[in-house]
């Protein structure tokens, strides 16, 4: 029989090891130091340890670093490679334009930024939590928002040792409860949590639905003569076509260094575009390929990102907690940076969570979090870039991004757009055309040289699940797959998931959808893109999923 599960309570449960919800625990500690006061912080970390699930490009402003630690100089953080060169060019199949610097806008200046490894800075600002403090639970997904009359009391992890069939192993343990007075939830774009938050308490009423856009990864050791220490360069046009929203990057950080990625907007029509197979296609532009030639993959991994922007941004707190970091949506699109945005909520919820522990209060909705976001730097950042993201998915890459560059400048300027505040319309998933109405696309194959397969990139993100586990991706209706996404959609989910999770097996009354959920690498791009809506996302057994190293 199953047992009561343990109550352990704190003060503040903060969910994600992420920029965000690291932030909001070393300024809380911060805080409860400066008032005299010992408070209880515990974080809770699905990834088997701090940065283990933190993927991104990424070049970062260190402006809310520093005013969190302003020190981080003399602590030895993991920043060590300043932005020297900045370009951005247009591409077709053969050839680069490049972008004229006096064209961009001053506010997509990379001057005064960062080259990182996010994993490794989330790695150490793990030790400086850890340092004042904060008890970190890593390998504990929160499973579960515990709500009562109304409040969130705080989270409850998955149960431990259950079998795929469902019978308890011998290893068996119920999970956890973390009661608290207050909850952070700061699980990066599409969280588990966050996404039922928002139903509970109708959080996004009246604003735009939130869009997204799926990122890759690969990090690349280099001939040192083409390593250039220092080089930023962005990219627009090919491998996609005008009518589909994305671009790549491409960082020289570290000795011998070179990431490269790549983002698509998960709102393209075409139900039999692969986006990992177009990322490969990249790879082969004669731009590009100079720089990998000679060197050698040692590391790959894929996130969804949120794209939405100002719109999109929901109500940020409810009774008992609020929403932080990416899980509220505060990426800046054009910039392709939101780790500064993360931060700065992590330490505007941590001040208003300070001051209601500091007035005894306890369950209320944390308003002041919300005046500070509206009255501070984020709303700021995200206001000048609003229109970006609607320019483009409405006109296209070239008129659309020239248009949204034009929008910059007004707002740099003179304060004001002439657009106003465009909306997005369609959610990503309503956006995909029947595959009779669609073309189908013929990728090369793979040379494992430059370009590679899915499987290979799954081994070098460290993916690990226990395989004797209930399936972490839930069909809502398993007739769907056949029955509505085959015979319409071709099942996209064959080329969208960039880990091959999704198969169509089988002949005649044999053939069906198989869920490879060993190979999941936490993108949450099925859970979004996914045309009928039937496959949800939710953590497994604590600990799986990737394990990125210098990522």
């Amino acid at each position: 029989m199953t047992g009561p599960r343990e109550i352990i309570e704190f003060d503040v449960v903060i969910v994600g090891g992420g920029p965000a919800g690291l932030s909001a625990a070393i300024r809380l500690k911060q805080g409860a130091a400066s008032a005299g006061r010992d408070i209880s912080v515990c974080l809770l970390e699905k990834g088997a340890e701090i940065g283990a699930h933190i993927v991104s490009g990424a070049v970062i402003d260190p402006k809310a670093l520093s005013a969190l630690i302003p020190d981080w100089r003399e602590k030895e953080a993991p920043l060590h490679d300043p932005v020297t060169e900045d370009q951005t060019y247009y591409l077709n199949e053969t050839r680069a334009w490049r972008v004229p610097p006096v064209l961009m806008p001053p506010l997509m200046s990379n001057r005064g930024m960062e080259i990182v490894s996010l994993s490794n800075l989330c790695r150490w600002l793990g030790e400086q939590a850890e340092a004042l403090g904060v008890e970190i639970y890593a390998g504990f997904p929160a499973a579960e928002v515990l709500v009562e009359g109304g409040v969130v009391r705080g989270v409850a992890s998955g149960d431990f040792g259950v079998a795929r069939d469902g019978h308890h192993k011998q290893n068996y343990a119920p999970g956890v409860e973390l009661r608290c007075k207050y909850t952070l939830f700061a699980e990066g774009a599409r969280g588990s949590l966050s996404k039922q938050l928002l139903k509970i308490f109708a959080l996004d009423a009246g604003c735009e639905v939130q869009k997204y856009g799926l990122g890759f990864k690969e990090l690349w050791e280099i001939d040192p003569i083409q390593h250039r220490r220092g080089l930023v360069l962005h990219t627009l046009g090919w491998p996609l076509d005008n009518a589909t929203g994305g671009g790549s990057f491409l960082y020289h950080w570290g000795k011998r260094y070179c990431a490269i990625g790549f983002v698509l907007h998960l709102d393209y029509q075409n139900p039999f575009m692969s986006p990992f197979k177009e990322f490969q296609r990249l790879k082969r532009h004669p731009l590009i390929s100079p720089f990998l030639e000679g060197g050698r993959r040692i590391g790959f991994g894929a996130r969804a990102v949120s794209e939405g922007g100002l719109q999109s941004v929901p109500q940020l707190s409810f009774p008992g907690g609020a929403l932080i970091g990416c899980a509220a949506g505060f990426m800046n699109v054009p910039r392709i940076k939101g780790t500064h945005n993360a931060m700065e909520s992590g330490m505007l919820a941590a001040d208003a969570v300070m001051a209601a522990l500091l007035e005894g209060r306890e369950g209320d909705r944390l308003e002041a979090y919300e005046t500070a976001y509206r009255e501070g730097a984020i709303y700021k950042d995200l206001r000048k870039v609003r229109n970006v993201k609607p320019l483009w998915a409405r006109f296209g890459t070239v008129p659309g991004v020239a248009l949204g560059g034009l929008d910059m400048w007004t707002n740099t300027l003179f304060g004001r757009s002439f657009f106003g505040t465009l909306g997005h319309g369609k959610p990503d998933w309503a956006m995909l055309k029947h595959a009779a109405a669609s073309m189908p696309i013929l990728y090369a194959k793979p040379d494992g040289e430059l370009t590679f397969d899915r499987l290979s990139g799954v081994y070098l993100s460290g993916t690990n699940h226990n395989e004797d586990q209930p399936l972490h991706l839930r069909l809502t209706d398993p007739s769907l797959p056949l029955r509505v996404n085959l015979p319409e959609y071709s099942e996209p989910a064959q080329r969208y998931c960039p880990a091959g999770v999704y198969e169509i097996v089988g002949q005649g009354e044999g053939v069906h959808l198989q869920i490879n959920a060993t190979n999941c690498v936490h993108c949450k791009a099925c859970d979004i893109k996914d045309p009928s809506q039937n496959i949800t996302w939710v953590t497994p057994e604590g600990g799986g999923g990737p394990h990125y190293a210098n990522m």
